[in-house]
């Protein structure tokens, strides 16, 4: 069976409350779908998220990339010879991570489609039920009390709150939550590159001395401070988590071979799709370093397609999968649903994706 087609589809929705971090403020999700078909009609879906300040990718960029490159590399192309099709992806151009990801997510879909299994089966996993964090975007201390204790009641039991934005206030606000959720509740610290390695060092054990009980530090210092990561994380107990740090394979290698962090956060926006997110989790697994995936604001697709990696692969910490948690409603027809802190896999072929609502979306291709 060969590739017919591959369609691009530029989607906008609203999220229900707006997402804030040190390096940007949405109250949408942008993302480019990639929709391909085979020549019986099934097809697989993919995007590409647009998150300027981590990855540089636009949905203009990336639909660009997959129409003019990506697209036309595996048109005509065995849709059953998933690995070829995925190498040709990752070697058609440079960067573009996410609109190779795209791709990469739909090409895993439609051959699971085609063998009429859930995507999780086809990567080697039997649960359809996947533990997430959420996320207390940057706040005040009283909002991100109120934010947690409203998470807390909605059933997470892991809160991943946003800091990095006024390193002299960040203790009040790690205790204001700490104080709100109580003992019970597990919280971990993003910072998105928002601090220098001395305030990372004076805010993470000030707060380690404070008793506040904090599980991780994701990505205390900017993305190219290796130096400066590895500096943080022999100075304080809490582990650190590298995020914008790692990409690719190169980059996780490096921060192994500094040892510079704990932990790696996975992210298929990041690294290209499934293909090189596996190599990515058993190159961190075969080196001591712990793992979890995570979610850029995507849809029901790309957390779809993070959720059953998990799912299949497993990760040592709670994994990040609440970005379509945040959408005020599913621009999607099926696909993954949460049940409290529970991304519930669809029990159907692939990503359980049956069509995108064609009122909220551009078609192109």
């Amino acid at each position: 069976m060969t590739i017919a087609a591959v369609r691009t589809h530029r989607l906008s929705a609203p999220l229900h409350t707006p997402f804030v971090t040190a390096l940007r403020r949405a109250t949408t999700v942008e993302t480019l779908v990639v929709e391909v078909t085979d020549d019986e009609g099934r097809s697989g879906f993919g995007e590409a998220p647009q998150v300027w300040q981590v990855t540089g990718s636009s949905v203009t960029g990336a639909q660009a990339c997959v129409q003019d490159v990506l697209g036309p590399s595996i048109a005509g192309r065995d849709a059953d010879d998933l690995v070829s099709r995925c190498t040709e992806v990752a070697r058609a151009v440079a960067g573009n991570e996410s609109a190779k990801a795209a791709v990469d997510v739909a090409l895993h879909d439609l051959a699971a489609r085609r063998l009429g299994v859930p995507l999780v089966r086809l990567l080697g996993g039997t649960t359809m039920r996947v533990p997430t964090d959420v996320t207390l975007a940057a706040g005040d201390p009283a909002e991100l009390a109120a934010a947690g204790r409203q998470r807390r009641t909605e059933g997470f039991s892991v809160l991943k709150l946003k800091v990095g934005t006024d390193a002299a206030g960040d203790l009040e606000r790690v205790r204001a939550v700490r104080t709100a959720v109580g003992p019970g509740v597990r919280i971990r610290l993003d910072a998105n590159q928002g601090w220098t390695p001395r305030e990372a060092v004076r805010v993470i054990n000030g707060i380690a001395d404070a008793g506040l009980d904090v599980e991780l530090v994701e990505q205390p210092v900017a993305r190219w401070d290796l130096d400066g990561l590895a500096w943080v994380s022999d100075r304080v107990s809490v582990p650190i988590l590298a995020d914008e740090s790692v990409f690719g394979v190169r980059d996780l290698v490096e921060v192994i071979r500094r040892r510079a962090a704990d932990l790696v956060n996975v992210k298929l926006a990041k690294c290209g799709g499934l293909h090189p997110a596996r190599t990515l989790l058993d190159l961190a697994a075969a080196h001591g370093i712990g793992t979890l995936v995570g979610s850029m604001m995507e849809s029901q697709i790309g957390v779809g397609a993070a959720a059953s990696l998990v799912a299949a692969y497993g990760t040592t910490v709670v994994s990040d999968l609440d970005a379509a948690w945040w959408l005020a409603w599913s621009p999607v027809h099926g696909g993954i649903r949460y049940d409290g802190a529970t991304v519930l896999l669809p029990d159907a072929p692939g990503l359980g994706v049956t069509g995108i609502i064609e009122a909220k979306l551009q078609r192109r291709g």
